[in-house]
C-alpha cells in the first residue's frame, strides 16, 4: 500500500510540474518581436478562432500583443475596439495601419512584420 501511495504521489508531482505556467514558451522571442514591430491582435475570449490563433503560440500566448474586445458578459464590445473600428475577430492590425482578419499562420505574421519565426530553447 505504501508503494502505491508513493507511486501515485510521484506521478501526481510530475503532472503538476509539467503544467507550471511560468515556464517560458518556445515562441516568446517571436511574440515579443510582433509587439516591437507594432502588430496588434484584437479578439474576444468567446471567439473560437481567436482561441485557435492563441493556441498557435502555445505557452508564449501571454506575450502576444493582444487587445480583448469583448465585455466580460460577452454581450458587447469594449470602447477601445469600437474606437478602432474592429468589426470581426480575430483581427490583426499592423504598424502600417493595414488589417487582416482570420487566423494567421506564424509564417504569415512573420512575413507581415519581418519577425523571424524562431523557436526558443
Amino acid at each position: 500500500i505504501i508503494t502505491i501511495i508513493v507511486v501515485v504521489a510521484l506521478i501526481g508531482g510530475a503532472v503538476f510540474l509539467s503544467r507550471v505556467p511560468d515556464r517560458p514558451g518556445t515562441l516568446d522571442t517571436f511574440a515579443s518581436c510582433l509587439a516591437e514591430k507594432g502588430a496588434m491582435f484584437y479578439g474576444a475570449f468567446w471567439c473560437p478562432h481567436c482561441n485557435d490563433q492563441k493556441a498557435l503560440f502555445g505557452r508564449s500566448q501571454s506575450n502576444i500583443p493582444y487587445t480583448e474586445c469583448s465585455t466580460p458578459d460577452g454581450e458587447g464590445q469594449l470602447q477601445v475596439c469600437t474606437d478602432k473600428g474592429i468589426t470581426g475577430y480575430p483581427t490583426w492590425e499592423f504598424a502600417d495601419g493595414t488589417r487582416q482578419g482570420g487566423v494567421l499562420s506564424l509564417e504569415a505574421l512573420g512575413e507581415r512584420t519581418s519577425c523571424p519565426v524562431t523557436f526558443d530553447e
